[in-house]
């Protein structure tokens, strides 16, 4: 689920805001401070100090888009728009049916879904920490289907989106993974 801007990147905050008559106005404003300090990181007086007050026009006003971001943020907008149609279009993702899918931890910081669907495999591989290199593993959910080897489908690391680039992931020497980043994986038949 996308909210307000989110698919381009929109640093626009959105606060809790109201139009209420002056007393419940206050009363709504010291709730909601109330109610934000029972989570430690927003009981602290710094964190009560940017708490923005509901019924001042100027919390309204600082949540409102400003759609020129959407025209410096294509790659933002890119990367959303690509990723829609990949869960819409291919069929693995698009089936939604979360018995076909597999996971396992690849190392410290990475790990592999893979969708087992009768309308083809993909992988998954999500890695959050460095590049990755793997040899050789023992992990089961990373062997392509019998005369297949696997190619990058989508990268998070595509350029069109700010990112460097995606080299091979799977080779004879193993997996290589670019650190910081998401690559959906799709069998290719050896030929």
């Amino acid at each position: 689920m996308l909210f307000q801007g989110q698919e381009w990147g929109s640093t626009r905050p959105f606060a809790y805001f109201a139009d209420h008559k002056p007393e419940l106005a206050k009363a709504v404003n010291e709730g909601r401070r109330k109610f934000l300090s029972q989570f430690p990181s927003a009981a602290t007086e710094p964190a009560q100090a940017q708490v923005l007050t509901p019924h001042d026009e100027a919390t309204f006003a600082a949540c409102k888009l400003d759609w020129a971001e959407r025209e410096r943020n294509q790659g933002w907008l890119a990367l959303h728009r690509d990723l829609l149609r990949l869960r819409h279009d291919d069929q693995a993702f698009a089936r939604g049916d979360c018995s076909c899918i597999h996971g396992a931890v690849i190392d410290r910081d990475a790990l592999v879904l893979r969708f087992a669907c009768p309308t083809g495999d993909r992988l998954l591989i999500v890695n959050l920490g460095r590049d990755l290199s793997l040899g050789s593993i023992a992990e089961p959910l990373l062997a392509p289907p019998y005369r297949h080897r696997w190619r990058t489908l989508w990268s998070s690391e595509d350029p069109q989106y700010g990112g460097q680039g995606t080299g091979a992931v799977e080779s004879d020497a193993g997996f290589s993974i670019p650190g910081q980043a998401a690559v959906v994986l799709a069998p290719e038949a050896i030929s």
